[in-house]
């Protein structure tokens, strides 16, 4: 009996083709609110600042590490997950969990409670993207997996610039007095609403995705005796770690950047270039839109192009020089010129999305087909530790126990992420050179996989 992935082919009948992208677009608006239910948090610095009495130290733990610590700890277990039982329930799960904890934030009454929901937040995000990634790869054939994948990260790369410009409005429409006298809402503050309405709208796509999509057939994987959880990946990780650890940590230190710079930009532009909130919602937010929309078009395009002209390095290489292209980004404290640096700070959006698409999608090619969601799950663990965790925090305490002056966060954004990005470029290009002589001398099981997937290209 021909599989679902196999049904989607060149010849792929119109209904199932149909029901395999409608579960596409789904994931697709679950990405948009993983997301904007994380970063929301970037533009509401100042205000939650004022409300609860915290500090920038403090704001960049909730950036990073309170999301971050079950994100990281719980990326393994739900990889695994995504592996042995139903993904879309799975992911169902996440959703509905992420979106509760984002509305308990609209409630938090200190830094402890909001802390612990930012916590839950990252609990049910852990979810999204093994289990997502997994699924994609089984309704699609390799050859086309390259602009399903681009989709969904597009709709992840779409959302900080939504979560700009939605709360730049929700900020500035509270300021003029446009919440006021209004039943429920009309005491609460812009903070407070905005993740009220994120959340919310994070239930109504959990509910749609359980009504309106089933659990595809897995493609083949290898059959036998069941090793106990975690331990045949382990075992591939270590055999093959001369290619994919400098993949892993490649992808890891780049999103430091990805999250350091992104977590702080938005209030870097309000306290250098004296920019406000409507500002944000008005040139911010669309520019990074349009960026996060373009970067996996690209990113997909490239990697479809690449499968079909039999060429498996190719996708390295972009991975190589994507980092580079991040770093007048990272310079936007010297533009001197308020739209200039928005769009500096936007054209990262372009950026991140091609490394995130290439490298997923680089992932599903280099491991077995049981493994793949165990192989996007060490991504977030390590994403999480390095970038989610890690990044915000050394911007925040930068700024404010060394240069000792808030509105320098601009360049504490520079020191920490500049190196980083060079970095990052570095490691991809030591994975694709040994990539390279594994193909050449025909060792290496990732490299055998990527060479067996090229050759079966279309």
């Amino acid at each position: 009996m021909a599989t679902l992935a196999d049904g989607l082919s060149s010849k792929t009948p119109a209904p199932l083709a149909q029901k395999a992208w409608l579960t596409v677009g789904i994931l697709f608006l679950a990405g948009i609110l993983s997301v904007i239910d994380r970063s929301a948090i970037n533009l509401l610095v100042d205000p939650l600042k004022a409300d609860l009495g915290v500090t920038d130290e403090q704001i960049g733990l909730l950036q990073g590490l309170a999301f971050g610590l079950f994100y990281a700890c719980m990326g393994i277990p739900m990889g695994m997950a995504a592996d042995r039982f139903s993904r879309r329930n799975l992911i169902a799960f996440g959703i509905t969990v992420w979106s509760l904890a984002t509305i308990w934030s609209g409630f938090a009454r200190s830094f402890g409670e909001l802390f612990t929901a930012r916590l839950l937040v990252g609990f049910g995000e852990a979810a999204l993207s093994p289990a997502a990634i997994s699924l994609i790869a089984d309704l699609f054939v390799p050859a086309r997996r390259g602009r399903p994948i681009a989709v969904f990260m597009t709709g992840q790369g779409l959302a900080n610039g939504i979560a700009i410009s939605v709360t730049g409005v929700i900020l500035t429409a509270a300021a003029a007095g446009a919440f006021a006298g209004l039943p429920l809402i009309g005491g609460i503050a812009a903070w407070r609403l905005a993740f009220l309405l994120f959340g919310s709208a994070g239930l109504i796509v959990a509910a749609t995705l359980l009504v309106l999509t089933r659990e595809p057939v897995r493609q083949s994987i290898v059959t036998g005796p069941r090793r106990a959880p975690g331990a045949e990946e382990a075992r591939y990780f270590w055999r093959n770690r001369a290619v994919l650890m400098p993949l892993y940590f490649g992808f890891a230190i780049c999103f430091t950047v990805a999250y350091g710079a992104s977590a702080w930009a938005p209030t870097m532009l309000m306290r250098v270039y004296g920019v406000n909130p409507g500002f944000l919602a008005a040139w911010l937010g669309p520019m990074a839109m349009a960026f996060s929309a373009i970067g996996p078009l690209i990113g997909g395009t490239l990697l479809d192009r690449s499968m079909r002209a039999g060429k498996p390095l190719a996708r390295i290489s972009i991975l190589t020089v994507g980092p580079l292209f991040a770093i007048p980004s990272v310079l936007a404290v010297m533009a001197g010129e308020k739209h200039l640096a928005a769009l500096l700070v936007a054209s990262s959006a372009a950026v991140f999305s091609v490394i995130g698409t290439v490298m997923l999608a680089t992932l599903q090619s280099v491991v077995p087909p049981q493994m793949r969601g165990s192989a996007v799950s060490l991504t977030l663990v390590l994403n999480t530790l390095l970038g989610a965790a890690l990044g915000p925090v050394l911007v925040a305490s930068l700024t404010q126990r060394v240069l000792g002056d808030d509105t320098q966060v601009g360049w504490a954004i520079v020191i920490v992420c500049l190196p980083c990005l060079v970095i990052a470029s570095a490691l991809y290009a030591l994975a694709r050179r040994r990539m390279r002589a594994a193909l050449e001398h025909g060792g290496g099981e990732c490299a055998r996989l990527l060479a067996a997937e090229s050759n079966a290209r279309g």
